[in-house]
Protein backbone atom coordinates (compact mmCIF):
# COMPACT_ATOMS: atom_id res chain seq x y z
CA UNK A 1 0.00 0.00 0.00
CA UNK A 2 1.47 3.34 -1.06
CA UNK A 3 0.58 6.91 -0.28
CA UNK A 4 0.60 9.47 -3.06
CA UNK A 5 2.89 12.37 -2.37
CA UNK A 6 1.39 15.83 -2.26
CA UNK A 7 2.64 17.84 -5.25
CA UNK A 8 5.14 20.49 -4.39
CA UNK A 9 3.14 23.08 -6.29
CA UNK A 10 0.06 22.39 -4.15
CA UNK A 11 2.10 22.62 -0.96
CA UNK A 12 3.57 25.90 -2.07
CA UNK A 13 0.13 27.23 -2.90
CA UNK A 14 -1.15 26.44 0.58
CA UNK A 15 1.83 27.65 2.59
CA UNK A 16 3.69 30.38 0.64
CA UNK A 17 1.22 32.38 -1.44
CA UNK A 18 -0.09 34.48 1.41
CA UNK A 19 0.43 38.04 2.51
CA UNK A 20 2.40 38.38 5.73
CA UNK A 21 0.44 38.95 8.89
CA UNK A 22 1.72 42.49 9.21
CA UNK A 23 0.56 43.40 5.69
CA UNK A 24 -2.84 44.90 6.77
CA UNK A 25 -1.18 47.06 9.45
CA UNK A 26 1.52 48.31 7.09
CA UNK A 27 -1.05 48.95 4.38
CA UNK A 28 -3.22 50.88 6.81
CA UNK A 29 -0.29 53.07 7.88
CA UNK A 30 0.64 53.82 4.28
CA UNK A 31 -3.00 54.49 3.42
CA UNK A 32 -3.25 56.93 6.32
CA UNK A 33 -0.25 58.80 4.94
CA UNK A 34 -1.82 58.86 1.48
CA UNK A 35 -5.14 60.05 2.93
CA UNK A 36 -3.40 62.83 4.86
CA UNK A 37 -1.60 63.95 1.70
CA UNK A 38 -4.73 63.96 -0.43
CA UNK A 39 -6.68 65.80 2.26
CA UNK A 40 -3.94 68.40 2.67
CA UNK A 41 -3.96 69.02 -1.08
CA UNK A 42 -7.63 70.09 -1.01
CA UNK A 43 -7.64 71.65 2.48
CA UNK A 44 -7.23 69.28 5.40
CA UNK A 45 -10.37 67.98 7.09
CA UNK A 46 -11.06 64.86 9.11
CA UNK A 47 -13.81 63.48 6.79
CA UNK A 48 -11.60 63.93 3.71
CA UNK A 49 -8.69 62.25 5.50
CA UNK A 50 -10.82 59.27 6.58
CA UNK A 51 -12.37 58.80 3.14
CA UNK A 52 -9.01 59.10 1.38
CA UNK A 53 -7.28 56.66 3.74
CA UNK A 54 -10.16 54.18 3.49
CA UNK A 55 -10.21 54.19 -0.31
CA UNK A 56 -6.41 53.90 -0.48
CA UNK A 57 -6.41 50.97 1.94
CA UNK A 58 -9.16 49.09 0.13
CA UNK A 59 -7.50 49.55 -3.24
CA UNK A 60 -4.02 48.65 -1.98
CA UNK A 61 -4.95 45.56 0.04
CA UNK A 62 -7.19 44.26 -2.75
CA UNK A 63 -4.50 44.64 -5.44
CA UNK A 64 -1.79 43.14 -3.21
CA UNK A 65 -4.01 40.18 -2.33
CA UNK A 66 -4.91 39.67 -6.00
CA UNK A 67 -1.26 39.56 -7.03
CA UNK A 68 -0.03 37.35 -4.18
CA UNK A 69 -3.01 35.26 -3.05
CA UNK A 70 -5.32 35.13 -6.01
CA UNK A 71 -8.70 36.52 -7.04
CA UNK A 72 -10.83 34.79 -4.40
CA UNK A 73 -8.70 36.01 -1.50
CA UNK A 74 -8.63 39.52 -2.98
CA UNK A 75 -12.44 39.62 -3.09
CA UNK A 76 -12.55 38.30 0.47
CA UNK A 77 -10.24 41.05 1.72
CA UNK A 78 -12.22 43.69 -0.17
CA UNK A 79 -15.52 42.58 1.36
CA UNK A 80 -13.92 42.34 4.80
CA UNK A 81 -12.68 45.91 4.45
CA UNK A 82 -16.18 47.03 3.46
CA UNK A 83 -17.67 45.32 6.51
CA UNK A 84 -15.20 46.95 8.90
CA UNK A 85 -15.75 50.32 7.20
CA UNK A 86 -19.54 49.99 7.59
CA UNK A 87 -19.06 49.09 11.25
CA UNK A 88 -16.91 52.18 11.79
CA UNK A 89 -19.43 54.42 10.02
CA UNK A 90 -22.22 53.01 12.19
CA UNK A 91 -20.22 53.91 15.31
CA UNK A 92 -19.74 57.53 14.25
CA UNK A 93 -23.23 58.83 15.15
CA UNK A 94 -23.33 56.77 18.35
CA UNK A 95 -20.01 58.05 19.63
CA UNK A 96 -20.86 61.57 18.48
CA UNK A 97 -24.15 61.60 20.41
CA UNK A 98 -22.59 60.11 23.55
CA UNK A 99 -19.68 62.52 23.43
CA UNK A 100 -21.93 65.54 22.89
CA UNK A 101 -24.23 64.58 25.75
CA UNK A 102 -21.33 63.93 28.13
CA UNK A 103 -19.41 67.07 27.20
CA UNK A 104 -22.42 69.36 27.51
CA UNK A 105 -24.32 67.61 30.29
CA UNK A 106 -21.66 66.75 32.85
CA UNK A 107 -20.91 70.36 33.95
CA UNK A 108 -24.52 70.84 35.13
CA UNK A 109 -25.23 67.24 36.16
CA UNK A 110 -25.03 66.40 39.84
CA UNK A 111 -26.88 65.81 43.09
CA UNK A 112 -28.28 69.34 43.18
CA UNK A 113 -29.69 68.97 39.70
CA UNK A 114 -31.38 65.66 40.56
CA UNK A 115 -32.86 66.80 43.88
CA UNK A 116 -34.35 70.22 43.04
CA UNK A 117 -37.12 71.40 40.74
CA UNK A 118 -37.75 74.58 38.77
CA UNK A 119 -40.36 75.91 41.16
CA UNK A 120 -39.84 79.65 41.82
CA UNK A 121 -36.85 79.74 39.44
CA UNK A 122 -37.18 82.79 37.19
CA UNK A 123 -35.30 84.31 34.32
CA UNK A 124 -33.64 86.72 36.77
CA UNK A 125 -31.93 83.83 38.55
CA UNK A 126 -30.64 82.48 35.24
CA UNK A 127 -29.45 85.93 34.16
CA UNK A 128 -27.51 86.39 37.38
CA UNK A 129 -26.02 82.89 37.05
CA UNK A 130 -24.97 83.59 33.44
CA UNK A 131 -23.26 86.82 34.58
CA UNK A 132 -21.48 85.02 37.41
CA UNK A 133 -23.36 86.93 40.11
CA UNK A 134 -25.14 83.89 41.57
CA UNK A 135 -24.87 80.10 41.44
CA UNK A 136 -26.94 78.05 39.03
CA UNK A 137 -30.20 76.87 40.57
CA UNK A 138 -33.05 74.72 39.36
CA UNK A 139 -32.97 71.03 38.56
CA UNK A 140 -35.02 68.21 37.09
CA UNK A 141 -36.25 66.30 40.13
CA UNK A 142 -39.89 66.87 39.18
CA UNK A 143 -39.17 65.61 35.64
CA UNK A 144 -37.33 62.52 36.86
CA UNK A 145 -40.18 61.73 39.26
CA UNK A 146 -42.75 62.24 36.53
CA UNK A 147 -40.85 59.99 34.13
CA UNK A 148 -40.71 57.16 36.65
CA UNK A 149 -44.39 57.46 37.61
CA UNK A 150 -45.63 57.66 34.03
CA UNK A 151 -43.41 54.82 32.85
CA UNK A 152 -44.41 52.65 35.81
CA UNK A 153 -48.11 53.15 35.04
CA UNK A 154 -47.50 52.43 31.36
CA UNK A 155 -45.71 49.22 32.33
CA UNK A 156 -48.59 48.15 34.60
CA UNK A 157 -50.98 48.63 31.70
CA UNK A 158 -48.87 47.16 28.92
CA UNK A 159 -47.27 44.07 30.45
CA UNK A 160 -50.45 42.16 31.41
CA UNK A 161 -52.21 43.06 28.15
CA UNK A 162 -49.20 42.30 25.96
CA UNK A 163 -48.25 39.09 27.75
CA UNK A 164 -51.79 37.67 27.75
CA UNK A 165 -52.20 38.60 24.09
CA UNK A 166 -48.98 36.80 23.18
CA UNK A 167 -50.05 33.71 25.17
CA UNK A 168 -53.34 33.69 23.27
CA UNK A 169 -51.61 33.98 19.89
CA UNK A 170 -49.12 31.19 20.62
CA UNK A 171 -51.13 28.74 22.72
CA UNK A 172 -54.78 29.27 21.80
CA UNK A 173 -55.17 31.55 18.80
CA UNK A 174 -56.36 30.02 15.56
CA UNK A 175 -58.30 31.33 12.61
CA UNK A 176 -59.41 34.84 11.70
CA UNK A 177 -59.27 36.37 15.17
CA UNK A 178 -55.62 35.43 15.67
CA UNK A 179 -54.72 36.73 12.21
CA UNK A 180 -56.59 39.97 12.90
CA UNK A 181 -54.77 40.46 16.21
CA UNK A 182 -51.42 39.82 14.55
CA UNK A 183 -52.25 42.31 11.80
CA UNK A 184 -53.25 45.06 14.21
CA UNK A 185 -50.19 44.44 16.38
CA UNK A 186 -48.01 44.89 13.30
CA UNK A 187 -49.86 48.11 12.45
CA UNK A 188 -49.48 49.45 15.99
CA UNK A 189 -45.77 48.73 15.92
CA UNK A 190 -45.29 51.25 13.14
CA UNK A 191 -47.63 54.08 14.14
CA UNK A 192 -45.99 57.47 14.87
CA UNK A 193 -45.70 58.31 18.53
CA UNK A 194 -47.60 61.58 18.11
CA UNK A 195 -50.63 59.57 16.93
CA UNK A 196 -50.59 57.66 20.22
CA UNK A 197 -50.42 60.94 22.09
CA UNK A 198 -53.34 62.42 20.14
CA UNK A 199 -55.36 59.25 20.75
CA UNK A 200 -54.82 59.46 24.51
CA UNK A 201 -55.53 63.20 24.54
CA UNK A 202 -58.77 62.70 22.59
CA UNK A 203 -59.80 59.79 24.82
CA UNK A 204 -59.33 61.77 28.03
CA UNK A 205 -60.94 64.79 26.42
CA UNK A 206 -64.08 62.77 25.74
CA UNK A 207 -64.12 61.14 29.18
CA UNK A 208 -63.05 64.03 31.43
CA UNK A 209 -63.30 67.16 29.34
CA UNK A 210 -61.29 68.87 26.62
CA UNK A 211 -57.83 69.93 27.76
CA UNK A 212 -57.39 67.23 30.39
CA UNK A 213 -53.71 66.77 31.07
CA UNK A 214 -52.20 64.43 33.66
CA UNK A 215 -49.60 61.72 34.07
CA UNK A 216 -52.09 58.89 33.63
CA UNK A 217 -53.00 60.18 30.16
CA UNK A 218 -49.30 60.10 29.31
CA UNK A 219 -49.09 56.53 30.61
CA UNK A 220 -51.99 55.50 28.37
CA UNK A 221 -50.25 57.10 25.38
CA UNK A 222 -47.02 55.26 26.15
CA UNK A 223 -48.88 51.97 26.63
CA UNK A 224 -50.22 52.25 23.08
CA UNK A 225 -46.60 52.25 21.91
CA UNK A 226 -45.42 49.66 24.41
CA UNK A 227 -48.08 46.96 24.03
CA UNK A 228 -47.11 45.85 20.50
CA UNK A 229 -43.45 45.63 21.51
CA UNK A 230 -44.33 43.45 24.49
CA UNK A 231 -46.61 41.28 22.36
CA UNK A 232 -43.99 40.75 19.67
CA UNK A 233 -41.08 40.02 22.02
CA UNK A 234 -43.13 37.71 24.28
CA UNK A 235 -44.63 35.89 21.29
CA UNK A 236 -41.20 35.13 19.86
CA UNK A 237 -39.96 33.86 23.22
CA UNK A 238 -43.00 31.62 23.68
CA UNK A 239 -42.66 30.16 20.19
CA UNK A 240 -39.11 28.94 20.81
CA UNK A 241 -40.20 26.83 23.79
CA UNK A 242 -39.92 23.21 22.55
CA UNK A 243 -43.24 21.48 21.94
CA UNK A 244 -41.85 18.40 23.69
CA UNK A 245 -42.13 20.24 27.02
CA UNK A 246 -45.80 20.97 26.39
CA UNK A 247 -46.47 17.38 25.31
CA UNK A 248 -44.72 16.03 28.41
CA UNK A 249 -46.92 18.23 30.58
CA UNK A 250 -50.06 17.10 28.79
CA UNK A 251 -48.99 13.48 29.18
CA UNK A 252 -49.05 13.97 32.94
CA UNK A 253 -52.71 14.91 32.67
CA UNK A 254 -52.49 18.56 33.71
CA UNK A 255 -54.77 21.09 32.00
CA UNK A 256 -53.43 23.39 29.30
CA UNK A 257 -53.57 26.58 31.38
CA UNK A 258 -51.46 24.96 34.09
CA UNK A 259 -48.95 23.75 31.48
CA UNK A 260 -48.67 27.31 30.23
CA UNK A 261 -48.22 28.74 33.74
CA UNK A 262 -45.93 26.04 35.17
CA UNK A 263 -43.94 24.94 32.12
CA UNK A 264 -44.06 27.35 29.18
CA UNK A 265 -43.76 30.67 31.00
CA UNK A 266 -40.90 29.61 33.33
CA UNK A 267 -38.99 28.34 30.32
CA UNK A 268 -39.41 31.59 28.39
CA UNK A 269 -39.26 33.99 31.36
CA UNK A 270 -35.70 35.09 30.59
CA UNK A 271 -36.52 36.35 27.11
CA UNK A 272 -39.88 37.75 28.19
CA UNK A 273 -38.37 39.75 31.05
CA UNK A 274 -35.58 41.16 28.91
CA UNK A 275 -38.07 42.02 26.14
CA UNK A 276 -40.27 43.89 28.62
CA UNK A 277 -37.27 45.81 29.94
CA UNK A 278 -36.26 46.79 26.41
CA UNK A 279 -39.85 47.86 25.71
CA UNK A 280 -39.67 50.16 28.73
CA UNK A 281 -36.41 51.60 27.42
CA UNK A 282 -38.12 52.09 24.07
CA UNK A 283 -40.87 54.36 25.44
CA UNK A 284 -39.14 56.12 28.32
CA UNK A 285 -37.65 58.70 25.95
CA UNK A 286 -40.79 59.46 23.93
CA UNK A 287 -41.45 63.19 23.78
CA UNK A 288 -44.42 63.96 21.53
CA UNK A 289 -47.04 61.82 23.35
CA UNK A 290 -46.11 63.31 26.73
CA UNK A 291 -46.19 66.88 25.49
CA UNK A 292 -49.83 66.58 24.37
CA UNK A 293 -51.01 64.42 27.30
CA UNK A 294 -48.99 65.24 30.44
CA UNK A 295 -48.04 68.81 29.61
CA UNK A 296 -45.43 71.00 31.30
CA UNK A 297 -44.95 72.14 34.87
CA UNK A 298 -42.14 73.46 37.02
CA UNK A 299 -43.53 72.01 40.26
CA UNK A 300 -43.34 68.55 41.82
CA UNK A 301 -46.49 66.50 41.24
CA UNK A 302 -46.73 63.18 43.08
CA UNK A 303 -50.22 62.37 41.80
CA UNK A 304 -50.29 61.16 38.19
CA UNK A 305 -54.10 61.27 38.15
CA UNK A 306 -54.39 65.01 38.72
CA UNK A 307 -52.81 68.10 37.17
CA UNK A 308 -50.00 68.43 34.69
CA UNK A 309 -46.85 66.36 35.17
CA UNK A 310 -43.39 67.01 33.79
CA UNK A 311 -41.27 64.26 32.22
CA UNK A 312 -37.62 64.23 31.21
CA UNK A 313 -38.25 64.33 27.43
CA UNK A 314 -40.68 67.24 27.83
CA UNK A 315 -38.21 68.92 30.20
CA UNK A 316 -35.43 68.73 27.61
CA UNK A 317 -37.74 70.15 24.95
CA UNK A 318 -39.02 73.00 27.12
CA UNK A 319 -35.56 74.03 28.32
CA UNK A 320 -34.06 73.92 24.84
CA UNK A 321 -36.92 75.64 23.02
CA UNK A 322 -38.50 77.83 25.72
CA UNK A 323 -35.86 79.39 28.00
CA UNK A 324 -37.11 81.24 31.04
CA UNK A 325 -38.26 84.71 30.09
CA UNK A 326 -35.88 87.55 30.75
CA UNK A 327 -32.72 85.44 30.72
CA UNK A 328 -30.05 84.32 28.33
CA UNK A 329 -30.58 80.83 26.87
CA UNK A 330 -27.34 79.35 28.21
CA UNK A 331 -28.60 78.25 31.67
CA UNK A 332 -31.68 76.60 30.15
CA UNK A 333 -29.55 74.84 27.52
CA UNK A 334 -27.24 73.58 30.28
CA UNK A 335 -30.24 72.12 32.09
CA UNK A 336 -31.48 70.56 28.84
CA UNK A 337 -28.14 68.83 28.27
CA UNK A 338 -28.01 67.61 31.87
CA UNK A 339 -31.54 66.21 31.55
CA UNK A 340 -30.56 64.54 28.28
CA UNK A 341 -27.62 62.93 30.06
CA UNK A 342 -29.98 61.73 32.81
CA UNK A 343 -32.25 60.18 30.19
CA UNK A 344 -29.32 58.46 28.48
CA UNK A 345 -28.18 57.03 31.82
CA UNK A 346 -31.68 55.70 32.52
CA UNK A 347 -31.92 54.04 29.09
CA UNK A 348 -28.45 52.55 29.46
CA UNK A 349 -29.33 51.24 32.92
CA UNK A 350 -32.50 49.63 31.56
CA UNK A 351 -30.51 47.88 28.85
CA UNK A 352 -28.03 46.60 31.41
CA UNK A 353 -30.92 45.41 33.58
CA UNK A 354 -32.34 43.57 30.57
CA UNK A 355 -29.06 41.71 30.12
CA UNK A 356 -28.84 40.93 33.82
CA UNK A 357 -32.43 39.67 33.90
CA UNK A 358 -31.82 37.48 30.88
CA UNK A 359 -28.82 35.94 32.60
CA UNK A 360 -30.45 35.47 35.99
CA UNK A 361 -33.68 33.95 34.72
CA UNK A 362 -32.15 31.80 32.00
CA UNK A 363 -33.07 28.10 32.42
CA UNK A 364 -30.34 26.17 34.18
CA UNK A 365 -29.17 23.10 32.28
CA UNK A 366 -28.46 20.53 34.94
CA UNK A 367 -28.29 16.77 34.94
Amino acid sequence: MTTDAVPATATGTLTHRRLPRYAPAVTLALSAAVGAGLSAAVGFSVPAFVVGALLAYMATITIAAGVVEGRRKAVDRLVTSLVYAAFGIALVPLTSVVWSVLANGLPRFGAEFLTTSLRNVTGLHDQQAAEGLAPYIGGAYHAVLGTFLITALATLISVPVGLLASIYLVEYGRGRLARAITFFVDVMTGIPSIVAGLFAAALFGVLFGVGTRNGFAGAVALSVLMIPVVVRSSEEMLRIVPNELREAAYALGIPKWRAVVRVVLPTAISGIASGITLAIARVVGETAPLIVTAGFTSSINNNPFADWMMSLPAYVYSQAMRPLSGSTPEPSLDRAWAAALTLVIIVMALNLVARLVARLFAPKNSR
